[in-house]
């Protein structure tokens, strides 16, 4: 079951409280990304220095995907029913997000996990325009240990 796929949150209010959190744990730089098609975020990005070093990281929402999900459970669309469909695809993706940090820099304050633990597939590398995970997934893994 998807969660939060009845929010009624605005997408400025969970980005804002995303922003919150980020600034209250040390982030000194946040920006948006903007997609150029339909003018909507598609991530934040922000840096967090640890150890004296500048890290970037880069959140996405992929609001298409959960668009997906929401039109896999309507038996008959219509053009209005499709832009509400986006609206609350938006909506409940940023609610996610905001969720998601949220519960995982609670788990930082508790010590149960640190930052670059918490969001290690999220450090991004400008110059490859990708984040740790998707540098990961394109070398199919291969860091990760052999089944023993």
């Amino acid at each position: 079951m998807l969660k939060n796929y009845t929010s009624t949150v605005p997408v400025s209010r969970s980005i804002g409280h995303i922003e919150d959190l980020l600034i209250f744990h040390g982030a000194k730089n946040i920006m948006k990304e903007i997609d150029p098609t339909n003018k909507r975020i598609e991530a934040v990005c922000f840096i967090i220095t640890l150890d004296g070093k500048d890290i970037p990281f880069k959140l996405a929402a992929h609001v298409e995907n959960v668009e997906t999900i929401l039109r896999a459970k309507v038996k008959k669309r219509t053009p209005s029913g499709d832009q509400k469909i986006k609206e609350q695809a938006e909506r409940t993706a940023w609610k996610l997000i905001s969720d998601h940090i949220e519960i995982s820099l609670a788990l930082v304050e508790i010590k149960q996990r640190d930052l670059r633990q918490t969001f290690m597939a999220d450090i991004y590398f400008p110059a490859k325009q990708k984040t740790y995970y998707a540098i990961m997934m394109a070398k199919g893994f291969n860091l990760l240990p052999e089944k023993t």
